[in-house]
């Protein structure tokens, strides 16, 4: 049977891999774009005006030529006509004018002798009246006033049409002193093929152009993100704890000074934790040495402590009634001084990484029945546990645990303690839950902490402030956890989280070096 959890686990790394490498891309992928964007817009506006400028100076310098050409032979061969020709002397003219060096159509226009209008058309091709504009037309007829500043009264005139899909230039004049109107038409199509030909090789510079562009930008995003991935990986090495990592530093620009601040500021990285790990070693070296020092004094002041205990107790009264109450004193302090002692060396065990757990099968519901018994809280504490619920854990870790939530739950909130032990999937879930008046909100955060008391006024009163760390940490250790949480009825929650096999964690520590003993029995 495959694993779901695993299969999850596997496909959100992948995700994570795949997001990461985007994220990495995105930034290669935008410079190339912005680059592309650039040579883009720079080629096509220097391809445009590059046509644009062609455009205008070859269809001007066609334009010029054919009209000059059509003027001149306006002035040699339609003026020679006489004021009213007939239409084979126009069919002739046109003819003759339609011979010059620019193969132009031409169209000759009068009135006959009746007043009846002639035309005569070149042979070259078919040019009627009708293929020339209206207002090129009128243009044409139009006699203005002469001036100084006009001194003709008709002029050339002439426009640029396509018909279909084919250009042409179709001009116009009129004979001075009466006579003929003639127009001319001349194909444009040889110019138009040129100026594809010319928009084809632009457009052809402008794709090599963003190519160039393309691989230029990736030359540049290489260059560019090189030293920054190299920076990442860096950056990622140095948060998993690897604090010798550095940067080969070579150049002087930007790159090279964000490098040697990366260098600078790991190295104060690595100086900084080297001196807080000495001092927090020292400092666990010293609480460590200080538990065990004073174990020695503390087991004959617990001896003497037991005796003095037994003679309160004597029916004979071996004390004297003036000194009990410091006695009394003195046999609880001695009792809390010697659980602070215990409590040290746990915490010092769990600091420096030597604390193991030895698993056994337990079944919950006897382990939490004996926890409760050995400690006489039977009629204060409810169970709601199921028999045969077992779990592979540390069953001597458990009941420090229990030991600490029940404990503390009859302490501050008070009886009846309502234990209910519940599955879920893998894990088991321990609520310990009291009926007192609950935990301050600003308190909730803390109660985990080592040392700390709710009530600053009452110190004593309060025992120690491990109890709950070290039942933490008895709990992480197990690859679990500890919430607490105030309940809507009132009181105070504190929800145990373990797994009810704790055996995957010794394979995860001995593949790691660190060994981890098991209870063989």
């Amino acid at each position: 049977m495959t694993d779901p959890q695993g299969g999850l686990r596997g496909w959100a790394a992948a995700r994570k891999a795949v997001l990461s490498r985007l994220r990495f891309t995105s930034l290669r992928l935008r410079l190339v774009v912005v680059f592309g964007l650039v040579a883009l817009t720079a080629a096509v506006s220097a391809s445009g005006i590059a046509y644009w400028l062609n455009r205008e100076a070859v269809l001007t310098r066609t334009q010029d030529s054919v009209l000059r050409d059509f003027q001149q032979e306006m002035q040699n061969r339609a003026s020679s006509l006489p004021v009213h020709p007939t239409q084979d002397e126009l069919q002739h003219a046109a003819g003759q004018m339609a011979n010059s060096s620019q193969h132009f159509s031409v169209l000759l226009v009068a009135q006959d002798e009746h007043g009846r209008t002639v035309a005569g058309n070149s042979a070259l091709d078919t040019f009627t009246l009708e293929d020339v504009p209206k207002s090129l037309r009128k243009a044409v007829d139009r006699q203005q006033a002469v001036s100084s500043a006009n001194k003709s009264p008709y002029h050339l005139y002439w426009q640029r049409v396509v018909e279909g899909d084919k250009p042409y230039l179709v001009g116009g004049a009129k004979v001075i002193g009466g006579g003929p109107a003639g127009y001319m038409r001349k194909s444009l199509e040889p110019e138009a093929k040129d100026l594809d030909s010319l928009a084809w090789s632009l457009g052809i510079a402008t794709g090599l152009a963003l190519i160039g562009s393309a691989l230029l930008a990736q030359a540049a995003a290489t260059t560019v993100l090189k030293p920054v991935h190299r920076l990442g990986i860096a950056a990622r090495r140095l948060g998993e704890g690897k604090l010798d990592t550095r940067l080969r530093v070579s150049g002087t620009d930007e790159l090279a000074e964000l490098s040697r601040t990366f260098n600078s500021a790991a190295e104060s990285l690595e100086k900084t934790v080297a001196d807080m790990s000495a001092r927090e070693e020292a400092s666990r070296r010293f609480v460590a040495d200080m538990s065990h020092e004073l174990r020695t004094p503390l087991t004959a002041i617990t001896a003497v402590t037991e005796v003095l205990e037994e003679e309160l107790d004597a029916e004979t009264g071996g004390i004297d009634p003036m000194i009990e109450p410091a006695v009394r004193l003195v046999v609880s302090e001695t009792r809390r001084l010697n659980d602070l002692v215990e409590n040290l060396m746990e915490v010092t065990r769990f600091d420096a990484g030597t604390a193991r757990l030895v698993l056994d099968d337990v079944d919950i519901a006897d382990q939490i029945t004996a926890c409760i018994d050995a400690r006489a809280w039977l009629d204060a504490v409810e169970l709601d546990a199921e028999r045969g619920m077992m779990a592979r854990l540390d069953p001597r870790r458990l009941d420090v645990i229990l030991a600490n939530l029940i404990g503390n739950a009859l302490k501050h909130g008070g009886s009846p303690v309502r234990v209910r032990v519940r599955e879920e999937g893998e894990e088991l879930l321990i609520e310990v839950q009291d009926h007192g008046p609950g935990i301050p909100e600003d308190v909730l955060p803390h109660v985990f902490d080592r040392f700390y008391k709710a009530s600053a006024s009452r110190p004593r009163s309060e025992g120690s402030g491990l109890g709950l760390s070290i039942a933490m940490e008895n709990a992480n250790i197990h690859g679990g956890g500890i919430t607490a949480a105030n309940a809507q009825g009132g009181g105070a929650v504190f929800t145990l989280r373990l797994p009810r096999d704790a055996s995957p964690l010794i394979a995860e520590e001995t593949r790691n070096g660190n060994g981890t003993e098991e209870n063989a029995r």
